[in-house]
């Protein structure tokens, strides 16, 4: 889904625990998507169990967390799901394009 892609997309160019995944994609998208409370770590879990992501326990800070980074699989899975996102609005744009003119 959308929100798979938001997360592999955030974790391109370096990694992140949750909290920070989360206000990156809020950020990144001008407010357009947020993840609900209870919903961003069932992503990650999933992300995770399906190779795409790789958690590690990590206490730079003091604070024991969890840090994502995307895996090589993770950013083909990117790539693909961003050429199939490209595919969808560009046929959404020809629809709506197509709202205005008179019929044939």
């Amino acid at each position: 889904g959308i929100h798979e892609l938001l997360v592999l997309s955030t974790l391109r160019e370096e990694p992140k625990h949750g909290y920070q995944i989360a206000l990156d994609v809020e950020a990144d998208s001008n407010g357009l998507f947020r993840f609900k409370h209870g919903t961003l770590y069932p992503i990650l879990h999933r992300l995770e169990g399906q190779g795409l992501i790789q958690g590690s326990w990590s206490s730079k800070t003091g604070r024991r967390r969890k840090v994502y980074s995307i895996t090589a699989v993770g950013r083909r899975h990117l790539s693909g799901g961003t050429n199939r996102v490209e595919e969808v609005v560009a046929r959404l744009l020809r629809v709506l394009g197509r709202q205005g003119e008179a019929p044939a």
